[in-house]
């Protein structure tokens, strides 16, 4: 199996981690292709950063088809692009916060998620919504730390980090923590030793999942909305678009 995980913003230590975390969670035999766009936001924490990054990642999809790949990972918790994606081939396309709540919500009745900063909390609460776990999620949090921080060593964000998934394990009511932020794809273990409650982390939950749908010989239907999308002309920069085609 040819899984390719893209990481939507353009920071390489930030690719390196993601693909490594999936790599260790993969099965024997599943070779992990970890990606970033050449061009966009060095991390991702509004609407527009999500904008941006979806073109870079809709082009590692085409990337990605070129090269025979069973399935792909979109490793951001905003899961920017992500329908776009799934029109764009017949492999399963997960995103990781959807891919979180999912296995979140298989543990436990009643979760929280921990992320970066309020505003993208804010985006999570939408995903919740668009995703059907708004009324598995008690509460989402913010450690109120930038998504770099994370790659900084001896950076406080790794206890910023716990201090807050300790609040939510004592204010929330819950069984276990969704943890936010592709940033964060290394953290699961020690995390959950430091808090006692189950932690779920989007980039492995999704290689899983990506795994398990691969597994069972689904790939991403073509009847609907997530058809190929329709050939036409496009113009400026995304001329080469054009030769999109829905015979594939």
């Amino acid at each position: 199996m040819r899984l390719r995980v893209i990481n939507p913003n353009t920071t390489a230590a930030m690719t390196r981690k993601i693909g490594e975390a999936a790599q260790r969670i993969a099965a024997p035999g599943t070779t992990v292709v970890a990606t970033q766009p050449a061009d966009g936001p060095v991390s991702i924490e509004s609407h527009f950063d999500e904008a941006i990054s979806a073109v870079g990642v809709l082009e590692e999809v085409l990337a990605g088809e070129q090269e025979g790949t069973d399935a792909y990972v979109i490793a951001c918790f905003g899961d920017p692009g992500l329908l776009a994606a799934r029109e764009l081939t017949r492999a399963p396309v997960i995103g990781i916060a959807e891919a979180a709540f999912h296995a979140a919500s298989l543990i436990s009745t009643r979760f929280s998620v921990v992320t970066t900063l309020s505003r993208t909390g804010i985006i999570a609460e939408h995903l919740l919504e668009q995703y059907g776990f708004r009324h598995h999620c008690r509460r989402v949090r913010a450690a109120e730390i930038p998504v770099l921080d994370l790659e900084e060593d001896g950076s406080a964000a790794l206890g910023r980090i716990i201090d807050e998934c300790r609040r939510a394990r004592d204010e929330d009511g819950i069984g276990a923590i969704v943890l936010g932020c592709g940033g964060m794809a290394d953290l699961t273990q020690r995390i959950s030793q430091e808090v006692g409650l189950p932690v779920v982390e989007g980039v492995t939950a999704a290689v899983k999942l990506a795994e398990a749908l691969v597994g069972l010989g689904l790939g991403t239907s073509k009847h609907g909305d997530l058809a190929f999308p329709r050939p036409k002309p496009f113009t400026g920069r995304f001329e080469s678009y054009s030769q999109l085609s829905n015979d594939r």
